[in-house]
């Protein structure tokens, strides 16, 4: 592991203040502000309104005003693409200030955030691509005094509520296609990290996206987040988080029997066969535990390998773990950044404390990291781990990678099966049958074959089990904001068998 310098100093006067957006309107709110400091500086970066009750109130109106009365549902696809695509020009436009506030408020590494922010201009793209595909059906089969029309219409007013870890990035995964199926919304991203969420509002004003489409309100989720889950006039929500508060969404949304899409939490396994490309897969697994400081609900947590290799690939996950880059967010070289609270260092912290307690031994790191700055944790590989420990079962959500074994193929599958979360997973193996055969078997909505952490925007995302409800991106992501309607229509004269005329 590489400590990195500091390159770039920063004082309170780098601190910028945001306002929320309301119909059309950057407005202050009457609470004290958010001050958000900087989890890899420990200095005020960023200030938020704090969004009250009556401030979602008037942005769920203003959404509802919106969609009801307002243009935007009814352009035409070709017009709302136009405006998406020229929403994502201008987010490339702006990609080094979205970046640098995203480093800087989650404590990112910078080069990192640039990946992301390149991503979500392309599924921004993607989304302005389906908008113009959104049909419905006709079936002309149903006899000759019958046809069946079936319309596929915006479902209305949708709250999007979205997590600290991928500020930019998850709101691009909802956003645009939730605009493109003719929508109207509510915004509410984490109080941690709001600023690259309201930059997009202003860039979103630029491309021409009226006035109450798009509303967002900072501030907490009790106070916030519970009227954007519960307010009669919002018709889905689109949330992304904890599994915890997932539970509490779909409990608020139940009063009124909302459509709820969830992207929750995930534990995640790698399955290695001794047949593998270990080389390959060493990268892969030090990648998947660290990326984001492992503060990734995608994040391969859980190695479970094979005991012929098992010593060697330790061995070899340590050795390379020692080259990763731990520092400064805005070093372009740092590989892992600091840790989003120091609340959240204390808890991941405490899962390795708990793990060795039970038996774990530590093979990498363990430590919290005093750069003399900011709050850090080294990356950390934990060996002996049985399938009951705490740091098996639980999203650690930190640098901590959780080794396991197996004998046989079952054994593995059962293991990686054993927890409530099924979001994503890893196969090793040059055997195809192997990894296809383990692939169907896996309960978790996308399984890496050899490789680990590959996307596109083609390909849905999302979760089994207690890793969520619905999907995002592919194809199908416009359709997922939509109602369906059935128009049944009868031609020419009609007879009523029920009460036949003399």
């Amino acid at each position: 592991m590489t400590v990195l310098v500091s390159p770039k100093a920063l004082n309170d006067t780098t601190a910028r203040d945001f306002k929320m957006l309301v119909d059309g309107q950057w407005l202050e709110g009457t609470a004290p502000l958010i001050e958000r400091v900087a989890p890899s500086h420990g200095i005020v970066v960023s200030r938020f309104q704090a969004g009250t009750k009556v401030d979602a109130e008037r942005a769920i109106s203003a959404a509802r005003k919106a969609f009801d009365n307002g243009p935007w549902p009814r352009m035409t696809a070709s017009e709302r693409s136009g405006i998406l695509l020229k929403a994502a020009d201008l987010i490339a436009a702006r990609a080094e200030e979205l970046a640098y506030l995203d480093a800087i408020e989650a404590g990112k590494p910078i080069s990192q955030v640039r990946g992301e922010i390149a991503g979500s201009i392309d599924i921004w793209r993607y989304a302005a691509a389906l908008a113009r595909d959104l049909h419905g059906e006709s079936y002309n089969t149903l006899g000759d005094g019958t046809l069946g029309v079936v319309l596929r219409e915006a479902i209305g007013v949708v709250s999007i509520i979205t997590p600290w870890n991928f500020p930019f990035l998850i709101v691009g995964q909802k956003l645009p296609f939730a605009l493109a199926a003719g929508c109207t919304t509510v915004v509410k991203p984490s109080e941690l990290t709001s600023g690259s969420t309201l930059v997009l509002g202003e860039i979103l004003q630029e491309a021409g996206v009226p006035a109450g489409v798009v509303n967002i309100v900072t501030g907490t989720g009790p106070e916030v987040g519970a009227v954007l889950t519960s307010h009669p006039d919002v018709d889905m929500i689109s949330f992304t988080g904890s599994t915890g508060v997932g539970k509490l969404t779909m409990k608020n949304a139940a009063q009124t029997l909302k459509k709820v899409s969830l992207e929750l939490g995930g534990k995640n396994p790698q399955i290695v066969f001794p047949d593998a490309d270990l080389e390959a897969f060493v990268d892969a697994a030090v990648f998947g535990a660290y990326f984001n400081a492992g503060e990734c609900c995608n994040a391969g947590s859980r190695l479970i390998l094979h005991k012929s290799i098992a010593g060697d690939v330790i061995s070899r996950v340590a050795e390379l773990s020692k080259r990763v880059r731990v520092g400064d967010p805005l070093d372009p070289t740092t590989q892992v950044g600091a840790i989003i609270t120091p609340q959240h260092l204390d808890k991941i912290s405490g899962y390795v404390t708990g793990a060795t307690g039970s038996g774990a031994s530590i093979a990498h790191g363990g430590d919290v990291l005093d750069l003399g700055m900011g709050q850090y944790m080294a990356p950390t590989i934990l060996t002996g781990v049985t399938s009951g420990m705490a740091v098996a079962r639980e999203e650690v959500f930190g640098p901590v990678l959780s080794v396991l074994t197996f004998e046989t193929t079952a054994e593995a599958i059962e293991i990686a099966n054993s927890i409530d979360y099924g979001l994503s997973a890893g196969v090793w193996s040059r055997d195809f049958d192997t990894c296809l055969m383990v692939g169907r078997k896996v309960r978790a909505g996308t399984v890496w074959m050899n490789t680990f952490m590959d996307g596109a925007s083609e390909l849905p995302f999302g979760g089994y089990k207690q890793s969520g409800l619905g999907r995002e991106l592919g194809r199908h992501a416009v359709e997922d904001y939509t109602e369906t309607k059935t128009l049944n229509m009868h031609i020419g004269g009609r007879t009523n068998w029920w009460m036949p005329r003399a």
